[in-house]
């Protein structure tokens, strides 16, 4: 009965079936760094790291959203911009780049 047996797509970023390297590690950066300002701007005393990783992430996403080739790199990106900037405009909030009163 093998063809009862269900399989999975494989999670991939290269739906088109062409290896995209550059695309994918601006993906990947913007995801680091999105989801590591997300979690850093709930910290009042890290808003130098949040901003600053926030800042990363934005750049990071908005080339990759320039360069990228296919939905799901967009999709990825979409979330990971969000991300960052969500902790950026936190983080500047909380104190800034270098550390405001």
């Amino acid at each position: 009965m093998a063809q009862t047996i269900r399989r999975f797509p494989a999670i991939t970023l290269n739906t088109d079936g062409h290896p995209h390297p550059r695309e994918n590690t601006l993906v990947g950066i913007a995801a680091l760094f999105g989801l590591l300002a997300f979690v850093s701007c709930f910290f009042h005393n890290l808003h130098i790291m949040s901003s600053w990783t926030g800042l990363i992430g934005i750049i990071a996403g908005m080339w990759g959203q320039f360069v990228s080739v296919t939905t799901a790199e967009r999709f990825v990106l979409v979330i990971s911009t969000g991300a960052a900037a969500i902790g950026f405009y936190l983080g500047l909030a909380h104190g800034g780049f270098f550390g405001g009163m």
